[in-house]
């Protein structure tokens, strides 16, 4: 599992030129799946999310949480962060879990982050072509695995 984090301002996510997610402050989250991926990833990235301290106190330093800052989360499905871009000029996805297995994973995450006292938890739609819009804060920008 690969999530590239984004501290954020507000951010959102379009299908066909309709809003289907936004937030406030808090964070993007693009979310992957590959190929060795299960569900016992889920809580363990759930868990370093909402505890990573990345939000500033009142001195400047990351000393916050989403928790402590009552932030929310907007979790996009993206299943190009397991593309091989070492050969060639297009990238290979063959690293990435399945459609029907990675679908079922990212609604086990998105179900198991509303089980935590955040303020908000939105999503975009799996598997569609989405546009994306975000105010980055900082900019902040992480890469975890798990």
């Amino acid at each position: 599992m690969k999530v590239v984090l984004q501290r954020v301002k507000q951010a959102s996510v379009s299908v066909d030129n309709q809003i289907v997610g936004e937030i406030g402050q808090g964070l993007l989250l693009l979310v992957g799946f590959g190929q060795n991926d299960s569900e016992t990833a889920l809580k363990p990235m759930a868990e370093k999310l909402i505890n990573l301290r990345i939000f500033s106190d009142n001195g400047g330093k990351f000393n916050l949480s989403l928790l402590d800052i009552e932030g929310e989360i907007l979790a996009i499905s993206q299943f190009t962060l397991y593309g091989d871009t070492r050969k060639g000029r297009r990238p290979d996805f063959t690293a990435a879990l399945n459609p029907t297995e990675a679908e079922k994973l990212y609604n086990q995450f998105l179900a198991l982050l509303k089980t935590y006292p955040l303020k908000k938890i939105a999503s975009g739609v799996f598997a569609a072509h989405m546009d994306v819009a975000l105010i980055n804060d900082g900019p902040v920008t992480l890469t975890l695995d798990c």
